[in-house]
Formats: structure tokens, C-alpha cells, sequence
């Protein structure tokens, strides 16, 4: 029988023919074996009912903000020329004398009081702070619709509110008001009370009022008393302060600015027509004339000739000489507001139409003293005035006829 291979001494001799092809044939069918699991390795398999690989996912759209438009404001007449109008005259019957005035003259515009001197809101609110404290008097029965008709008659509509001399919320609110150090509420020269121009909670009752006006239609929102009262009284009352007057009052009026024109209303100040060329009284009441130019829309410097000292501008009695004290007055005005590098600001001074018997040497206002200071208003520079006087009587001789308006 044949062998595979046989024995010599100790040794096995195998067949070399039959190892060797064994041999080459394991190595071969290894090498197959492997480069089939590397095949598979690299390209597995498919699961049934595969789908598509989907493309790559896009990177999120980046949304671009859009600014908000600005609000729009009304554009005022290129020389506003008004009256003031108290809340009891604005719902009595002789308002039709006053407005038939407008119509008749150079006028065309008027201050309302929507807010006045002794805290008294003129009209009454659906709701609202000033009708819980009961500030509300009803002098004006129907504001919008008295607004609307104003409108529909051409005239601008400004709605005056007094601003820290309010005593009545200072007696409802009394951790509001301005005091002593003893409590003892501030007043000026023994009048109204003030609130604390300070306080946010005070800011936000006059901002309310100011947004009322608004809801109603006024063109614009003019703020009166916008300072600190003067007197021995505040310089014990405003020891605690942190802020400058002058930073408190800015921050009120940027406030007021924001909320008013975001409902498409204008603001104006009035300010004491000394500070504008005197910093001491300025920073006495919160008063910087560059600066508030710089945040309203409109000044309205008081500069009545009754107002100034003897001595003023060089005069012994400004009040009898009408065209140059408001001459030097809003001269300075222009003078410090270039100077600032807010000559932008629309300057709208306070006339006198009014005699001022309080004063030594005064002088008796008519025609030819109203017309004296609207002439130094344009003068100076400036085309718009308002003429005050407290009772609404008004000097129809000083004015111009509506067919020879400037």
C-alpha cells in the first residue's frame, strides 16, 4: 500500500509534490477569505427598503431686524401764535369769543390747561390715578371732542399740564410730596404744595395725564412748573439728593419725550426766562436751558418784562420797557443755544398781556406794549409767541388781522 511519506531513522520525509501544493492552496484560499471581509467592511450591505440619503441640511435664515419706523410727529405751523386758555374758560361759552379771536386775528394755536396750578385734571377720565385721588374736575365736558373741533378749525392744539406744583396730589399721596426736614410740605412764597420731582412714582403720574392728553388729540403736550420751587425752605429739602436738579429734571422730560412721541405728540418745556443766560438760577431750579433744547421739541422761555428785576439788561424798569426786555432776553436765547450747538430747537416765547400792578413803576399793557414785544420776538430771530394772561382776556387791538398774518 502506497504511503503519503515513510520514515528515516528518527526523521519523517514527506511527499514534497502533495505538501507543497496543500500548502500554496491554504495561503491562497486565506488571502480570498480576507480581501472578501475587507469588501464587506468597506461597502455593507443596504437594509431593505432603504430611502435616499437626503442632502445636507441648509443653515438656518438669519433674519435681519427692521428698525421700527420712527413716530411721526405734527408738523407745527412755520409760526405758531396762541393764547393761553384755562380749563374753566375751555368749557364755558366764552370760549367761542376766544376761538372767534383765533379766527379773526393773527392767532392759531392755543394752550389748554389739562392739568393746572392747584392739581386740578380739567376734564374727567374713564380711569386712571387722577380720578382715584380725586383730582378730577369737570370743567371740559367732552376734551376729544373739543380737541376735534379746534383741529377742524386749523388751529394747534397744546395741552398744558403743571408738572411739581400739584397740592393735590401731594395731600392724597403725602409720601410724594416735597418736605422738610420736619415733614413740613414745600411751598413757594406760601402757595400750593409741590411733589418730589425726584420720584419715579411722581414721573409716572404726570407721564399718565400726558398720555391722556395725547388719547385725546393735542398736537402737543407743553409741561409748566417742569423745576424745583425756589425759596429758603428747599435748600433742607434737597440735601438728600443724589442727582443734580438739573439731572433730575432732564431725566423727567426724557421720559415724557419718549412715551409722548411714541404716540406721535410733540413736547415743549417752559422755563424762566433768567436762566437762560443766568446758570446759578438755572441749576437753582433744574432749569439748563442748553440742555432741556437739547431734549424737547420746543422752548418757551417766560420772558415777561414784569418778571425781571430792576437792573436788568441795564434797565431800571424792564417792565416799562416791553420790546427791549424781550429783545435781550431771547437775543441771549440765541446767543447760548448756538453756543451749545442746539440752535435747532424751536424757541417759542411767553408774552405779557397782562398789567403787573405788583411792580414799582409799572407800566399799563395794551396794544402798543403787546405788539412792542411780538415785534422783539421777531427781531431776535424767532417767528412763534404765546401771549398769558391768567384771566383770558385777551388785547385784540396788539394783534394783526387773520388776512395780514406775517
Amino acid at each position: 500500500m502506497a504511503r503519503w511519506g515513510s520514515w528515516q531513522g528518527n526523521r519523517y520525509r514527506g511527499s514534497r509534490g502533495t505538501g507543497k501544493w496543500m500548502v500554496l492552496a491554504l495561503a491562497v484560499l486565506a488571502l480570498a477569505l480576507a480581501a472578501a471581509a475587507g469588501w464587506f467592511f468597506l461597502h455593507p450591505a443596504e437594509p431593505e427598503h432603504s430611502h435616499p440619503p437626503l442632502p445636507p441640511a441648509s443653515p438656518p435664515a438669519v433674519s435681519t431686524p427692521v428698525p421700527e419706523p420712527e413716530p411721526v410727529l405734527p408738523a407745527p405751523p412755520e409760526s405758531v401764535r396762541g393764547i393761553y386758555i384755562s380749563g374753566p374758560v375751555a368749557g364755558d361759552p366764552y370760549m367761542e369769543t376766544l376761538l372767534t379771536l383765533v379766527e379773526d386775528t393773527e392767532l392759531n394755536a392755543v394752550v389748554i390747561d389739562v392739568k393746572n396750578d392747584e392739581g386740578q385734571v380739567t376734564y374727567r377720565p374713564a380711569s386712571g390715578t387722577a380720578l382715584e385721588i380725586g383730582a378730577c374736575t369737570r370743567y371740559i365736558q367732552d376734551l376729544s371732542g373739543l380737541v376735534a373741533e379746534l383741529k377742524a378749525r386749523g388751529v394747534y392744539t397744546i395741552a398744558r399740564i403743571s408738572a411739581f406744583k400739584d397740592p393735590v396730589l401731594a395731600g392724597a399721596r403725602p409720601e410724594l410730596a416735597l418736605t422738610q426736614a420736619d415733614g413740613t410740605p414745600v411751598s413757594e412764597g406760601n402757595g400750593p404744595a409741590w411733589v418730589n420731582p425726584r420720584l419715579s412714582e411722581v414721573w409716572d403720574y404726570l407721564n399718565e395725564i400726558a398720555l391722556g392728553a395725547a388719547d385725546a388729540g393735542f398736537d402737543e403736550v407743553q409741561f409748566d412748573y417742569v423745576r424745583f420751587p425756589t425759596g429758603k425752605a428747599m435748600d433742607q429739602a434737597d440735601a438728600a439728593g443724589q442727582e443734580s436738579r438739573s439731572d433730575v429734571i432732564a431725566g423727567f422730560l426724557e421720559s415724557a419725550v419718549l412715551a409722548l412721541h411714541d404716540r406721535g405728540v410733540r413736547v415743549s418745556a417752559d422755563v424762566f426766562g433768567t436762566v437762560i443766560t443766568n446758570r446759578g438760577d438755572g441749576a437753582l431750579l433744574g432749569q439748563d436751558y442748553p440742555r432741556m433744547a437739547e431734549l424737547v421739541d420746543c422752548l418757551c422761555p417766560m420772558v415777561y418784562p414784569s418778571h425781571y428785576a430792576s437792573g436788568a439788561f441795564g434797565l431800571d424798569i424792564p417792565d416799562r420797557q416791553p420790546y427791549e426786555t424781550v429783545s435781550a432776553a431771547l437775543q441771549g436765547s440765541g446767543q447760548v443755544l448756538s453756543q451749545a450747538g442746539a440752535p435747532q430747537v424751536e424757541v417759542r416765547a411767553w408774552l405779557q398781556d397782562f398789567t403787573a400792578t405788583w411792580v414799582r413803576g409799572h407800566l399799563d399793557y395794551g396794544a402798543e406794549e403787546v405788539r412792542a414785544q411780538i415785534q422783539a420776538v421777531y427781531d431776535a430771530g424767532y417767528d412763534s409767541w404765546l401771549l398769558w394772561n391768567a384771566k383770558n382776556s385777551y388785547t385784540e387791538e396788539g394783534l394783526l388781522p387773520a388776512e395780514a398774518q406775517p
